[in-house]
């Protein structure tokens, strides 16, 4: 693997002589920002329909937040722009499904979760009771 490391260009990366508490911040802010990857290609496997779960934004802000801070200690304005923007369209999307989720209807007959929209319960068939949204 050294050879390897060497060849890359990342000899020193995993020397045990250049870590200080900032590379551990940015090597967590990337294997955080990487993890997203994995949840979002688990659920959809697990499902068989694409999915966005809510961990997969939470993982993203937690990362590109590690990365961004990072990026300032760093002080590599090309680094800082590039994270410095990104947890908006993450917190927009982490408040939308909040919102989703709380309007949804639950079937007193099954326990099914239904859109807010739905007269009559996908599961069962039973009549919903009529809200604002409804």
């Amino acid at each position: 693997m050294n050879s390897f490391c060497h060849w890359i260009g990342m000899a020193d990366v995993f020397s045990q002589s250049h870590w200080d508490a900032w590379k551990a911040v940015g090597w967590l802010g990337n294997a955080v920002f990487f993890s997203r990857f994995i949840v979002q290609w688990y659920l959809t496997e697990k499902r068989r329909q694409v999915v966005i779960p809510s961990a997969f934004w939470w993982l993203s802000l937690a990362g590109a937040l590690l990365l961004f801070v990072y990026g300032l200690h760093l002080g590599d304005w090309v680094f800082i722009f590039a994270y410095a923007f990104t947890w908006i369209p993450y917190v927009r999307n982490l408040v939308i499904h909040h919102r989703h989720k709380a309007a949804q209807q639950l079937c007193a007959a099954c326990e099914a979760t239904c859109v807010p929209t739905a007269r009559f319960c996908h599961h069962c068939g039973t009549r919903l009771p009529q809200t604002q949204a409804g």
